[in-house]
């Protein structure tokens, strides 16, 4: 065991976190070691915090936004080595092989996939996420970071980077296609991205004006207030997919008027309270409305070769670890533009 320093939530009152002391565990022969760099934010570490999930176990080590430099390695691994940069996302380990793990889809495992944070490991340990200075993962589920990207940029790729990327994927968001990106915060400043570089014609639908140059600076095509019933009136029909990125109650009859037949709307950000449709919204066009689960480990990697080829990098503001109370604040207030990341050589 080696013994490092986090930042822990002791309680669901995020204005006390506090400097701590964590193990990480001895070396195994299929791990890798890794020096963390940096740390994004996520709104789900915000509600982990919280509790909304009604699952937070304390202390709490949030992160599972992390890049850093490869300190060691097993004697079993062979595709790191150390000095190389890399990456872990949400998840740190699954049985690998129940029928989803061998697709790639680890996310999805019987078993139960282990999460960085705020969860068990098969060994019954909770897990500690990456506000910390180190952490050791199974390697297969450390992602390599190409070494033309920053790595602190690039820490929001390990979430918010995926989550946007999978449903699209999935989905298959092509040249062509029209789409609609609900929001324009941490999840949706990188999906109108990921959308104009696999070529489709990119709207944004937005609370204020005031990220619309934003927005066409991303690569959006066009910009509307999602506020105005004229905005609806106009679009209805037009979308082949929408992807929406907010934590925000939304009126959903409306936005599924503005698909296509067969249009789909996937949401990626998470509602603390239960949404509502009728039935009707969906029969007229045989629309689908669903959700999306992050990706695996393989998909995790390509959207990070593609990010670093089409040069998708998350607008980040860095921070000191001392910060990070009021960066919760900030999240909760909408007051960032678009990831907060966390420099943990101040840690």
């Amino acid at each position: 065991m080696s013994k490092v320093t986090a930042l822990q939530a002791p309680s669901s009152n995020y204005e006390d976190f506090e400097r701590t002391t964590i193990e990480r565990r001895d070396l195994r022969s299929d791990d890798v070691a890794i020096d963390i760099k940096y740390c994004g934010i996520c709104h789900s570490d915000i509600h982990q915090v919280d509790g909304d999930f009604h699952n937070s176990v304390f202390p709490m080590v949030p992160g599972h936004e992390i890049t850093g430099i490869v300190s060691s390695v097993g004697d079993k691994v062979s595709d790191f080595k150390v000095g190389d940069h890399v990456g872990v996302g949400c998840f740190v380990d699954s049985c690998g092989e129940c029928e989803y793990c061998l697709k790639g889809q680890e996310q999805f495992c019987t078993k139960g996939v282990v999460i960085v944070f705020n969860s068990k490991d098969y060994d019954g340990n909770n897990t500690l996420g990456g506000y910390s200075q180190s952490i050791v993962v199974k390697n297969k589920f450390v992602v390599k970071v190409p070494t033309s990207m920053d790595l602190a940029s690039a820490s929001p790729l390990l979430c918010a980077g995926i989550t946007t990327y999978a449903p699209m994927k999935k989905w298959g968001v092509k040249s062509g296609m029209n789409i609609a990106i609900i929001g324009l915060g941490g999840l949706g400043h990188i999906a109108v991205q990921f959308a104009h570089a696999l070529g489709a014609n990119v709207t944004v639908l937005g609370h204020s004006l005031n990220k619309k140059d934003e927005a066409k600076q991303f690569g959006a095509d066009s910009y509307y207030i999602n506020n105005d019933d004229k905005t609806f009136e106009k679009l209805a029909g037009q979308f082949d997919f929408i992807l929406n990125t907010t934590a925000v109650d939304l009126n959903v009859d409306l936005y599924l008027r503005l698909l296509k037949k067969d249009g789909v709307m996937v949401y990626v950000g998470l509602p603390s309270d239960a949404q509502s449709f009728h039935v009707f919204s969906l029969i007229a066009g045989e629309k689908i409305i669903t959700a999306s689960n992050v990706g695996g480990l393989a998909l995790t990697q390509e959207m990070m070769d593609f990010s670093a080829e089409h040069n998708i990098l998350p607008q980040i503001e860095m921070i000191d670890a001392d910060y990070v109370p009021e960066a919760y604040k900030r999240i909760l207030d909408s007051d960032v533009r678009y990831r907060f990341v966390i420099d943990m050589a101040t840690l």
